[in-house]
């Protein structure tokens, strides 16, 4: 009897041991050690999944075709950055819900080779969605600053440019590793307890040049918010008016609100998973924190959920083209269900006066109202000239 108790309480303190040790000294002959989670948290993250993975294809797909069907918003440089982020988020919607629930709640082991490929079209959706951020941050930065040459420096075809660019290369960068850049052991034993097949310095590369554009996007902003603040005092003080003054003060809160909860959103999402990777090259990491890990990717997911409420629907122009490209959508349907009413040969009234509706027909409605950094920069000109 003693000897039975002695042996449970050994086998307990050894699968303790298992799951809150460092697992650096074992060697996985299969992709199981890496599936680590229980069956209340392949609930809890697949309810998020199932849930942030379609909201984030329908909004950025909602973005990118209001952009793509409008001629005036396709021609602005912004709205290239802001269609190149929708177009990253709906990718990532797609690659990583599919590969990460495929991966975690249905336990689907591939080899080598199908691994690195699904793993590379994760890496490039989050990667082009951060460096889409940059431009956009970079495109805000530059009408602040240069606002009287914006148009010069920054034109439609050095937009595509740029955006070619950032493709490119991070095409390139996510698909090292199935081009060879991999864990030379493969798994016997891994180099990365996070992912397996991944070589840790390639991951040390791609976790510090996030973290590199991370602070150049929070730098642009900071740098957007001072310019903004002094430009604003500037003219307070020609002016003089008390009036002016309250509402220097009251649009230095707004833009304060704004930048603060876009950097907020943007630090807390990817610094959680950021840090596990760099843990992951440094020091050794349990299953808990393999555990921990996977809940804080899923934050990358909402953030890519988030960008199109924060840099596309919060603009008053794309706001109007949307509404406008609903009012097209609802005139087309119209006039095909009362064509299709008709008798044959016999065109009424209605059909007759139905026509298709351009962008120049639609009501264009005016606001006062200062959504975007390019409105805050147009109003301020325009005061000054007066």
């Amino acid at each position: 009897m003693e000897e039975w108790e002695v042996s449970t309480l050994l086998g307990s303190t050894v699968d303790k041991e298992n799951t809150s040790s460092p697992i650096a000294n074992r060697t996985c002959e299969n992709l199981e050690c890496y599936m680590v989670l229980t069956k209340a948290e392949k609930t809890a993250i697949g309810s998020i999944c199932f849930l942030a993975g379609p909201v984030t294809l329908l909004e950025n797909a909602l973005v990118l075709g209001v952009i793509a069907a409008t001629a005036t918003l396709r021609q602005r440089p912004s709205y290239l950055f802001i269609g190149s982020l929708a177009l990253a988020d709906v990718f990532a919607s797609c690659f990583f819900t599919t590969s990460f629930l495929d991966f975690h709640l249905f336990r689907r082991s591939d080899g080598p080779t199908a691994y690195l490929f699904k793993l590379g079209g994760v890496t490039m959706a989050f990667s082009s969605s951060v460096g889409s951020l940059l431009l956009t941050a970079m495109d805000r930065y530059l009408c602040i600053h240069q606002a009287s040459s914006y148009k010069v420096l920054l034109t439609r075809r050095r937009a595509l440019l740029s955006l070619l660019i950032l493709w490119s290369a991070t095409i390139f960068i996510s698909f090292l590793p199935l081009m060879g850049w991999r864990c030379p052991t493969e798994l016997t034993p891994p180099c990365s307890h996070l992912f397996p097949y991944i070589n840790k310095y390639y991951l040390a590369c791609w976790t510090s040049f996030i973290l590199v554009v991370l602070a150049l996007i929070l730098g642009a902003y900071a740098l957007i918010l001072w310019k903004a603040h002094r430009h604003v005092s500037a003219m307070s003080s020609l002016q003089g008016a008390a009036g002016t003054g309250h509402a220097r003060m009251r649009m230095d809160i707004r833009l304060a609100r704004t930048f603060g909860l876009i950097l907020l959103i943007l630090v807390g999402c990817w610094l959680p998973a950021l840090s596990f990777m760099l843990a992951d090259v440094s020091v050794l990491l349990t299953h808990t924190q393999q555990r921990a890990f996977a809940f804080c990717s899923t934050l990358c997911l909402v953030n890519s959920a988030v960008n199109p409420l924060l840099y596309a629907l919060r603009c008053r122009e794309l706001r109007v083209a949307l509404l406008q490209l609903l009012q097209r959508l609802y005139e087309i349907g119209r006039c095909k269900k009362s064509t299709e009413d008709l008798t044959p040969g016999l065109p009424s009234a209605e059909d007759i006066n139905c026509t298709a509706i351009t962008e120049d027909e639609m009501p264009r409605t005016r606001s006062t109202r200062l959504n975007s950094v390019s409105e805050v920069v147009d109003n301020q000109q325009l005061s000054i000239t007066k």
